[in-house]
């Protein structure tokens, strides 16, 4: 009994450092929107990192509802992370163009629509009880690890370009520990749907840190599109006026994905990529 009441302690309080940290995290996108409010144009940026925070949001809010059960800081989280996320997209939407407007009216229809309602149905039909929490909680888990690979787009070019230009070490840091308190928070209390994805991304921000050490002070790497919508890397010394890369937002995406096992880690930079 006392060691329940004192897992149930550390959960509450990493909890709520998980729901801050988080909080944070999902307010990270605002340069970018306040970019599109100021040029009153999406200039192409991506609406899928939004699309599928909206919809991890939405699906561990759903685990959260069947779990019931220490489950406040997920709906509480999860629900704030469904109110921005929709938020973000509204705005994206007011600016984007035809184009950019029904390929996003696609991608919600497709994950919170279709996907997220099969998955509900599916579950709600043909499991009950702790079976259908842990179906639920198993998809939770391995959507988490697929989008947590988003950074290794981002490591990747780093290696490449042998530059951190577009990967800043205090976001990376606080991504990593928002990854640390969602685990701690999940093995406090045995949930390991929450716990296990975060280690993944806790090692993917070790990671990061480390590259940004070997890397630091190296020449900075500009992106260009080329003829064929491409991205191209050219080596720029000094250069102060730097394109953002398509694979920020793709850090972007992941940090929202973290939070709570699947949205946080959702890196924040403005990226560019024509839709």
């Amino acid at each position: 009994m006392a060691a329940n009441i004192h897992d149930q302690s550390f959960s509450i309080v990493f909890g709520l450092l998980g729901n801050i940290l988080s909080f944070f995290v999902y307010l990270a996108p605002l340069p970018t929107f306040y970019r599109i409010f100021k040029k009153k144009s999406t200039e192409g940026f991506q609406s899928i990192p939004y699309s599928v925070a909206l919809f991890s949001a939405m699906l561990l809010l759903y685990y959260a509802f069947l779990k019931q059960h220490d489950a406040v800081m997920l709906i509480t989280i999860n629900s704030i992370g469904s109110c921005i996320e929709s938020i973000y997209l509204i705005f994206y939407q007011i600016y984007a163009t035809k184009t950019a407007r029904i390929y996003t009216t696609k991608l919600v229809i497709f994950f919170n629509i279709v996907a997220l309602g099969l998955i509900i149905l599916v579950t709600l039909v043909f499991f009950k009880g702790h079976l259908r929490v842990s179906i639920v909680g198993w998809i939770c888990a391995i959507f988490s690890v697929c989008v947590f690979a988003a950074p290794l787009s981002i490591i990747r070019l780093v290696i490449k370009t042998k530059s951190v230009e577009y990967m800043p070490f205090p976001l990376s840091f606080f991504l990593t520990l928002c990854a640390i308190t969602w685990f701690l928070y999940g093995f406090s209390l045995r949930d390991f749907y929450i716990a296990t994805p975060n280690i993944l991304e806790f090692s993917f921000g070790i990671t990061q840190m480390i590259l940004y050490l070997v890397y630091r002070g190296e020449t900075k790497a500009l992106v260009l599109p080329d003829s064929n919508n491409k991205v191209q890397l050219e080596q720029f010394p000094n250069a102060n006026n730097v394109q953002q890369s398509t694979v920020n937002q793709n850090q972007e995406g992941a940090m929202n994905y973290g939070v709570a096992g699947m949205i946080s880690n959702s890196q924040v930079v403005p990226s560019e990529l024509n839709v």
